[in-house]
């Protein structure tokens, strides 16, 4: 027994916060194409990244077919340049529920037929369905995408030819019933970009996650991103989109703005709230896992007279 509780308590204390990475496409593409899924994407979810099962399961209430692939559409505006297109942000297009709602109801017959599957689940950003005869193609995120040239990151066959094109088919088709919609009509008189393209991702299935032991051996998960509440499912665990500075240790955390907790961070190391904080990142794409305690806070000094400054979190992160 005493052993046990010698054991228990040996155990650091531990927080994990993740930073969200960036492609760094030279070193990481694959032939003609780049990988699937942005570096804390893959981190995540494995390298099949099945975005769109996860987001099924912490969107809705449906009981999710583990191996059902899943696939995830999303109402886009494409941006005409002088010889490109660039898929703009979701952040970007200031689509309501109601516009989401009446844009699908337009294009559903096209794509049920198609996909040869009903709409699972939709709200005004992700509309969801079961993959059908696309299940094999390559494809990307919008976060993955956005601001770039899209002929890079459209969706790619893999082992069967043909889905590719297929796609594009039904894609142009619902484009051109966009182009007409009085949905889009009443989005230009406001001044908003139109809705003028659908976008295809996240293709996969539950039995494809595979997540990381930092993440499996959590107790609680922390964040706004909508894939960290289907994780905290998948996992039986419990999700916040806001951090609770009193219960860090055992949780994970993936924020927005991670530099604004850096002070409660501190303060929790240096008093001993918690012992560790591991700090995932992904410098030029590659995973970076780096533990920091309460003694690694302080700016090294050979003058040991002088006062010691604490480290910023911009030194910290550039460290």
């Amino acid at each position: 027994m005493t052993a046990n509780m010698n054991s228990l308590q040996s155990t650091p204390r531990r927080f994990t916060l993740m930073l969200s990475g960036e492609d760094a496409l030279d070193a990481h593409a694959i032939g003609s194409q780049p990988l699937k899924g942005l570096p804390h994407e893959r981190f995540l979810l494995g390298d099949l990244t099945p975005i769109a099962p996860v987001l099924l399961l912490g969107q809705s209430t449906l009981q999710v077919n583990p191996s059902q692939e899943i696939v995830c559409l999303q109402p886009v505006h494409l941006h005409a340049t002088r010889d490109h297109l660039i898929l703009m942000g979701q952040n970007q297009i200031d689509l309501t529920e109601a516009e989401s709602s009446e844009l699908l109801k337009t294009a559903l017959p096209l794509i049920e037929e198609d996909f040869q599957n009903p709409v699972l689940f939709h709200d005004k950003h992700y509309w969801f369905i079961p993959a059908g005869p696309f299940a094999s193609l390559a494809s990307y995120s919008v976060d993955q995408a956005h601001g770039r040239n899209i002929d890079w990151w459209m969706p790619r066959d893999t082992h069967a030819e043909g889905i590719a094109k297929h796609w594009r088919k039904l894609q142009n088709e619902i484009q051109m019933l966009w182009h007409i919609d009085p949905v889009n009509e009443a989005r230009e008189q406001r001044g908003l970009p139109s809705i003028n393209s659908l976008w295809i991702s996240g293709i996969g299935k539950l039995n494809d996650v595979h997540l990381p032991q930092v993440i499996r051996g959590s107790q609680q998960i922390y964040g706004e991103h909508t894939l960290l509440a289907g994780i905290a499912k998948y996992l039986g665990i419990s999700h916040s989109s806001s951090i609770q500075t009193e219960s860090l240790a055992g949780a994970f955390a993936w924020l927005d703005r991670p530099e604004t907790i850096w002070h409660e961070l501190s303060y929790a190391l240096t008093h001993q709230k918690i012992d560790q904080l591991l700090l995932v990142d992904f410098p030029n794409g590659k995973v970076r896992e780096r533990i920091l305690t309460a003694k690694d806070l302080h700016k090294k000094s050979w003058a040991f007279w002088k006062k010691v400054e604490p480290l910023t979190w911009k030194e910290i992160i550039s460290s």
